[in-house]
């Protein structure tokens, strides 16, 4: 029989907020996180804007000394870690020690140590380069300091999977649960890169949307004024739990994971398939995992990243599907808000795909204005709605054609 996975804690640190209650409320108001780029001087690129984390205080959840020997995605990483755990009232005992795991992963991990030790480098000589510099890099940092913060001593993985990294983190969490080499998992996904390297790349890709007089504005998934994704950074964890073992130490049930599914495109390194056909498959694997029939399903929380592909093939995926029911399906994108946080993005939608259910309330998909005509189904509209979502999936598409889905269910 199937060991059932429950979620239990979640934390996140978003562009709308560091904090759970702050991004969910925000995310439900329809506030966007999206302004100006700060962090550095944006004169000569295409792309001036961003879904950046302004109110982050590392020193709330890591002491002085320690963050300077991690890139700022391992900051996120831990403090919303912190916050999954507390959520989750999980007191790790030696006994749970080797049985807790750990599966965070980052899209493209420390890239701005990556751009400030070359500078180094250059400038100064490689005597100049730190220590700590791989360490502060390498995306598997993550979960290493996580582990080493709540010693969890079971599988530590780091997945890298581009956009869809934090979705497969947790689904590859759960299947460790369900094979029994762990009860508990610490998975979720992160990202600092609003570096200047990261936005030239995609700016020269085509990929970013130029609407830098209108930062809240420039993100609209499934409008028919959309010219690309805005760049974000965040994290979201999640606590995954064996269902008895949750049960047996009476901890707070959110959600039941109850189904993960991905598939590959094999079609291009950056442009989805036609029809979405890769991503029509990982729901289809998801709803197979789970159980649920497409008619189970109330809401669709979309990749959405607000490019004219994406939005397009994912809607064509979602009707293939889901047939008849997809017309009665809420979906909304909460990158409309956030922007796209790469790695960090399916871990933070993930967590508030779980509030959706455990609330009844649908964020909405802001900036939603002006519709595309082949993108006619319900994306909730500019205004959240009250529903009462029972079973729900959250979609996660990458460069290289890799798709992952998740489906959480009522507990």
């Amino acid at each position: 029989m199937k060991r059932r996975v429950v979620v239990t804690g979640i934390g996140m640190v978003t562009p709308l907020g560091t904090g759970v209650e702050k991004s969910w409320q925000r995310l439900l108001a329809g506030k966007s996180g999206i302004s100006p780029i700060t962090s550095f001087d944006t004169e000569k690129f295409a792309t001036k804007i961003a879904g950046q984390v302004s109110d982050f205080e590392v020193t709330d959840f890591i002491e002085k000394k320690e963050t300077r020997k991690m890139d700022t995605f391992i900051h996120f990483a831990m403090a919303a870690a912190d916050m999954a755990m507390e959520m989750a009232k999980l007191e790790v005992t030696p006994s749970l020690s080797p049985r807790l795991g750990v599966s965070v992963g980052a899209g493209l991990g420390g890239l701005p140590s990556l751009e400030q030790y070359h500078k180094v480098l250059l400038e100064k000589g490689p005597r100049r380069v730190s220590p700590f510099f791989i360490p502060m890099m390498i995306a598997n940092l993550a979960p290493g300091n996580i582990a080493i913060r709540h010693q969890a001593k079971g599988p530590n993985i780091s997945v890298v999977t581009a956009c869809a990294t934090g979705t497969h983190s947790i689904g590859e969490g759960m299947k460790i649960i369900q094979r029994n080499d762990c009860d508990v998992m610490i998975c979720g996904g992160t990202e600092s890169a609003v570096t200047p390297l990261c936005v030239a790349g995609f700016n020269a890709m085509k990929a970013l949307s130029t609407r830098n007089d209108e930062p809240t504005r420039a993100s609209r998934p499934f409008d028919k004024d959309r010219d690309g994704f805005v760049p974000a950074e965040g994290a979201g964890v999640l606590i995954l739990e064996e269902l008895e073992f949750a049960l047996k130490r009476g901890a707070p049930i959110l959600a039941e994971l109850s189904g993960y599914g991905s598939s590959c495109d094999a079609f291009h390194i950056a442009s989805p398939a036609p029809e979405g056909v890769g991503a029509a498959a990982s729901m289809e694997a998801a709803l197979r995992d789970s159980g649920l029939q497409p008619e189970n399903v109330d809401y669709i929380n979309a990749h959405g990243t607000s490019t004219y592909f994406n939005d397009l093939y994912e809607t064509q995926a979602i009707k293939k599907v889901f047939g008849d029911h997809a017309k009665n399906l809420l979906i909304s994108s909460n990158k409309s808000m956030t922007g796209h946080m790469l790695g960090g993005t399916g871990a933070v939608e993930a967590a508030f795909t779980i509030l959706t259910i455990k609330n009844g309330q649908v964020p909405p998909t802001i900036n939603l204005d002006n519709p595309d005509p082949e993108c006619d189904l319900n994306y909730v509209p500019n205004l959240a709605v009250k529903a009462n979502i029972k079973n729900a999936i959250s979609n996660s598409f990458g460069f290289g054609g890799t798709n992952a889905t998740l489906a959480f269910s009522a507990y």
